[in-house]
């Protein structure tokens, strides 16, 4: 008799954690959620946060913090995620970037497919390469023979060492035969704050980071990475017309959380995120930002993280390219 009253309260004993789990999950989320962002403040993956942070904390009732941590072509993030419970209050928010991470970047101490919980691909969008206007070149032709004249001397910028617009820099760099000399920076809003002062001769960049000094006219688009021609910028030429077409692929961000992330609470943020992007002014204010939603599952998400992760590892691999 104690024997068997010995197991059965063994038995609830073990089985109270699952209970406090799915509790936990009922009620996710009952407290605060964070919100990490790999670059700082002035990107579009940051403007994307933002949007979505503001109306998740008024669906939710509780309150969606954005959190800036930039540096080390997103590994401090990251580790930060990493580090967190796996209870869905801490998220994370990243570009592309995460996907290839592994390979560009020898201090990647994560695997950007196995470490995470994959929630939704949020949008995807167009790559610029763009000049400031103070530039005597205006065309991309007349950009490569500037820069085939003073080997070396002519610099290009992007959000970080690792990325996938560094990369996108080092391809061209080989593709079209010049020697252009890499200039990072921990996000965006510094690196276009620099190229339209003049500081750099180019910008690697999303076009919804880019789009606000285009369209006022200190940045000069020249070439753009995306399927066809843009509605909003009808005269630039893609990567894929000026021959360049390994170089023209699109960007994205999305939501992951830390690996052991309940499926209830992946799929509770994912429901959340799926409805808030479908609300008009939210969609609104993401696609005026040159993005196009996708808000697809957590298995699509997952699916898609290792195809790019396959198709810029063998880019990096054919081309040989040796990121510092």
């Amino acid at each position: 008799m104690l024997r068997r009253r010995f197991i059965a309260l063994g038995g609830a004993a073990l089985a109270a954690p699952a209970l406090l789990r799915g509790a936990r999950a009922e009620t996710y989320p009952s407290r605060f959620v964070r919100l990490v962002v790999p670059f700082p403040p002035g990107g579009t993956v940051d403007a994307g946060a933002r949007i979505i942070a503001a109306r998740l904390s008024e669906m939710w009732g509780q309150q969606m913090v954005v959190e800036n941590r930039a540096g080390i072509g997103g590994n401090i993030a990251a580790q930060a995620v990493l580090s967190s419970e796996p209870d869905g209050y801490t998220v994370y928010i990243t570009s592309i970037g995460h996907a290839i991470a592994q390979f560009v970047t020898p201090s990647t101490a994560f695997d950007p497919v196995a470490d995470f919980a994959p929630v939704s691909l949020l949008a995807v969008y167009p790559n610029i390469m763009a000049i400031p206007n103070s530039s005597p070149s205006r065309t991309l032709p007349e950009f490569i023979a500037r820069a085939k004249q003073n080997p070396g001397q002519v610099t290009y910028c992007s959000s970080g060492v690792g990325t996938s617009l560094h990369l996108a820099g080092e391809l061209f760099k080989r593709m079209a035969g010049v020697d252009l000399t890499h200039i990072p920076y921990r996000g965006a809003g510094p690196a276009l704050n620099d190229t339209v002062a003049g500081q750099v001769q180019i910008i690697f960049d999303n076009l919804p980071s880019a789009l606000p000094f285009i369209k006022d006219g200190r940045l000069i688009p020249i070439v753009v990475a995306a399927p066809t021609r843009l509605a909003v910028l009808p005269n630039v030429p893609t990567f894929k017309e000026v021959g360049l077409e390994p170089v023209n692929r699109m960007a994205y961000y999305g939501i992951y959380g830390p690996k052991g992330l309940s499926k209830d609470v992946v799929d509770k943020v994912y429901a959340a995120v799926k409805a808030t992007v479908a609300l008009p002014d939210v969609k609104k204010r993401i696609e005026e930002t040159g993005s196009i939603i996708v808000a697809n599952t957590p298995d699509e998400f997952a699916a898609q993280i290792k195809a790019e992760f396959a198709v810029y590892k063998k880019v990096v691999e054919t081309a040989k390219l040796v990121l510092e």
